[in-house]
């Protein structure tokens, strides 16, 4: 049995915690921090946040040292924006051919993220909202919408596995909004009023991930060489 390497180890703890939600997007790594906590020298922890730098995880700024990767903006804007739209529509879609059993499974999942919201788990909640989706929107007739609205979440887990992990208060409105999409197609709404619903629901998380990449993007002032050795210790 090959023994984890120091430098494997330290990855494997950073990559971890990114992956859990515990390190935010925009978290600062400080290195002799992590490395204390490994009881490791920093350099085991440098080689790990360049190899993360590499896979996209971590980003290196001049003025601030090495921080967990903000989401791709721009990519994100547009996957969202056309997911609003062709999920809001494949909802829609659906919503006539959907029976009170599924209506039924729609809100047990949603009780289930309900029940979520006090011990958050932000992976176990977006699977969660992946499955609530699914029920609402895999009963769409047009096969072309549908394959764009599998598309738009597949390439949502490539920009960032979970949203909620860094607006974790936009979890407790996802699930109000979600009851209220399901009373909506359970009185067999106007199909645009449906399509509007499901779409504001999307545009609203995507506003709150915007508002916080504005919030926490890295400031422009330069420091020090000095202060840039300090944060990197």
């Amino acid at each position: 049995m090959t023994l984890e390497s120091k430098s494997q180890r330290s990855y494997r703890f950073i990559r971890e915690r990114i992956d859990d939600g515990r390190y935010v997007p925009g978290y600062r790594l400080v290195l002799a921090q992590i490395a204390g906590e490994l009881d490791v020298s920093v350099v085991p922890v440098r080689e790990a946040i360049r190899r993360l730098e590499a896979e996209g995880l971590v980003t290196f700024e001049r003025n601030v040292g090495a921080q967990v990767a903000l989401i791709q903006e721009t990519e994100y804007l547009h996957t969202m924006q056309t997911l609003a739209l062709v999920e809001g529509y494949a909802t829609a879609l659906a919503a006539p051919f959907l029976t009170p059993d599924h209506l039924e499974r729609a809100r047990a999942i949603n009780d289930r993220m309900r029940r979520t919201l006090d011990d958050f788990d932000p992976h176990r909640f977006t699977e969660l909202n992946l499955e609530f989706h699914s029920v609402l929107f895999e009963g769409c007739p047009n096969p072309h919408v549908l394959d764009l609205v599998h598309r738009g979440w597949n390439r949502m887990r490539v920009l960032r596995d979970s949203s909620f992990s860094f607006v974790p208060g936009r979890a407790r409105e996802s699930v109000e909004e979600h009851a209220r999409i399901v009373d909506l197609i359970e009185q067999r709404a106007d199909p645009l009023e449906i399509e509007l619903a499901a779409r504001s629901h999307r545009t609203t998380t995507l506003d709150a991930v915007l508002a916080y990449q504005s919030e926490h993007r890295p400031p422009a002032a330069i420091r020090t060489p000095a202060a840039a050795t300090a944060a990197d210790e």
